[in-house]
């Protein structure tokens, strides 16, 4: 069989496993929907009061939110890519990259915070620790990258109630904040987060200033941290060996990208949330924007560098100014 013959076999084996990880159609489609039906999809949950203090403490102009995603071996073993190779990957992530991040972190004396599924706690309980006693925070990230929009509420409450004892038991400390896998929401997520009684999300997009969530039309007193894909490294540099999907953009033009997005964000005088991926982020080459990313971030006036439960803190304090 030819090597052409093997890409095509190749996209199709990827496509057909996308298509099968899509939630099944059960209604009519969108455009036969009534205005009542649309009104009820779009009014789940929605963006409520910005939450944006007149200024971050110690009179700054911009909350810079750092934070790591810990994934690890759990997109692989979700989605039964079971290779040694691929799995090799998810341990870089621990093995390398989690000690070159807090070097970093350490250098430029700020704190950041460190989402993580439950089964990497378990799997690298030492990368926990490590996180920990440096200081910075440990937040909910899915039990092992579960896609919450698949499963049942009971299974999503299951597990994130799971995952929740996992990490306090890991850390030391309860989470107080959440970040979903793949940002992915399910109609009854912010149920059950409120049902758990966390402080903040940051899995929306709504904004790029934290705002209260709204569920169903109402309140919920949680602080959404919003993120956004081009404020993600893996789009920039993730890659899929079975597939076309390769990194197409220079360490540079990232750094670009990030750096304009903090300077703008820094005359809004609002919030800066950048997500990363110690296995994508923590390599030579990409450590190395990072690095000069901060260094960028802290030559301008202004800037409190703070975890993400610390920015969801003062955030809050709008909710009681109300």
């Amino acid at each position: 069989m030819n090597k052409f013959a093997l890409w095509i076999i190749a996209a199709f084996m990827s496509a057909a496993f996308a298509l099968s990880q899509t939630p099944q159609q059960t209604e009519p489609p969108a455009w036969q929907w009534d205005w009542n039906r649309i009104q009820s999809v779009v009014g789940k949950v929605r963006a409520g009061k910005d939450l944006t203090p007149k200024s971050w403490p110690g009179n700054n102009r911009v909350a810079a939110a750092l934070s790591f995603d810990l994934d690890n071996e759990t997109v692989s073993l979700r989605d039964g890519n079971l290779s040694p190779s691929e799995l090799s990957q998810g341990e870089y992530g621990s093995r390398v990259a989690v000690g070159r991040i807090l070097a970093l972190l350490d250098k430029h004396q700020i704190k950041a915070s460190f989402f993580v599924p439950a089964v990497v706690a378990r799997l690298y309980p030492d990368s926990v620790k490590q996180i920990v006693a440096k200081g910075h925070e440990i937040g909910m990230h899915g039990w092992i990258h579960e896609r919450n929009s698949l499963l049942t509420e009971q299974q999503e409450r299951d597990l994130m109630r799971r995952s929740y004892t996992t990490l306090r038991e890991a850390a030391g400390v309860s989470p107080v904040g959440i970040r979903t896998p793949s940002w992915d929401y399910s109609p009854w997520t912010m149920k059950i987060i409120r049902e758990m009684k966390l402080l903040y999300d940051s899995s929306l997009m709504a904004d790029e200033r934290p705002y209260e969530v709204l569920f169903e039309g109402k309140p919920t007193g949680v602080v959404e941290l919003p993120v956004e894909w081009i404020m993600d490294d893996y789009p920039y540099f993730g890659m899929n060996r079975f597939s076309t999907i390769r990194p197409h953009i220079a360490p540079e033009d990232v750094l670009d990208i990030w750096r304009k997005e903090f300077d703008v964000a820094l005359e809004e005088a609002s919030l800066f949330v950048l997500t990363m991926h110690p296995h994508i982020i923590g390599h030579r080459s990409r450590i190395v924007i990072l690095d000069k990313l901060i260094s960028h971030m802290k030559s301008r006036p202004g800037v409190w560098f703070a975890r993400h439960d610390e920015v969801a803190k003062a955030a809050a304090g709008q909710l009681r100014r109300q």
